[in-house]
């Protein structure tokens, strides 16, 4: 029975599964290297415990055993040792992730599920830096964690299906709708999203409509809650641009080629609501943005 969780990035993703593992009631450690960090996800994670309180969703005694069920730890070797499930929720980088796994394996028990939160690194990719692939899995994650109920659940080539059925079951003890994929590059979510996202992308490089035109097409005419170009900058454009440079190179196909556009803006810096700046502008602890002034009518 699972019962200690190990979340490796204490970010976006991070704090968010953590917050959620110990909402339910499970011995989740936190782990990153910066304690900063660490110190502003469980900020992060009191804040939306507060939301979530505030609309009746939770009481304050569940709030204040979330909270108490996080436990914080600097280096991996301490944060893994006793848990049966790790996911890893690292930067979408695959050295990154190789390397980790591989600390992870030397790490964390030998009954323990390492499972990913990557958006479309190759499971099985990670899984050979591992010696227990059959225990290696997907667990992909949407932002915001508390909110969002979709988990991708991906196999990789070696992975078991007990691990798999496990994953599924964990899932839904956490009251996440589990949905089984394989391991294909962007799996299903990205591969579907971000060609979409690009093609937005491309609509404004080309002149086609400006970027609120875009956006107001799809969120009225498709009944999407955010328009792609919004939604590009939330996501962050440099994470857009790593998953679109997965696509591509994994089939080779020149219809998942990143925008130029993209590739430029990522390049100056201007990566979304994180830096402040992208398709709009935002203004920090606003909800309000503007379109960025280099996409304005002249």
């Amino acid at each position: 029975m699972m019962k200690n969780i190990a979340v490796i990035g204490s970010g976006t993703m991070g704090n968010g599964i953590a917050h959620i593992f110990a909402q339910y009631g499970y011995a989740v450690n936190l782990v990153d290297i910066s304690a900063e960090a660490l110190k502003k996800a469980l900020a992060t994670i009191e804040k939306n415990l507060d939301r979530q309180l505030a609309k009746q969703l939770i009481t304050a005694e569940t709030k204040q055993k979330t909270l108490a069920g996080i436990k914080t730890f600097t280096r991996v070797e301490e944060g893994v040792q006793q848990a049966d499930l790790v996911v890893e929720a690292a930067s979408e980088n695959t050295e990154l992730k190789l390397r980790l796994f591989a600390d992870l394996d030397r790490h964390a028990p030998a009954h323990a599920i390492l499972a990913t939160n990557t958006s479309s690194i190759s499971i099985t990719k990670i899984a050979s830096a591992t010696q227990r692939p059959d225990k290696v899995i997907g667990m992909h994650f949407m932002n915001p964690v508390p909110v969002m109920k979709l988990v991708e659940v991906i196999n990789g080539y070696n992975t078991a299906r007990d691990v798999t059925h496990t994953v599924v079951q964990l899932s839904r003890m956490i009251e996440k709708v589990p949905v089984e994929v394989n391991d294909y590059p962007g799996f299903v979510a990205n591969r579907i999203l971000m060609p979409m996202i690009n093609e937005a992308i491309y609509a404004v490089y080309e002149g086609v409509a400006g970027v609120e035109e875009v956006d107001t097409v799809m969120k009225l005419g498709m009944a999407h809650p955010m328009g792609p170009l919004q939604l590009a900058d939330f996501i962050g454009l440099d994470v857009c641009l790593a998953i679109l440079q997965v696509l591509f190179e994994g089939f080779g196909n020149p219809k998942y080629a990143p925008c130029p556009l993209l590739i430029n803006m990522v390049e100056a810096g201007h990566k979304g609501v994180k830096t402040g700046s992208g398709f709009y502008t935002y203004n920090p602890g606003s909800k309000e943005m503007v379109v960025s002034e280099r996409f304005r009518k002249r």
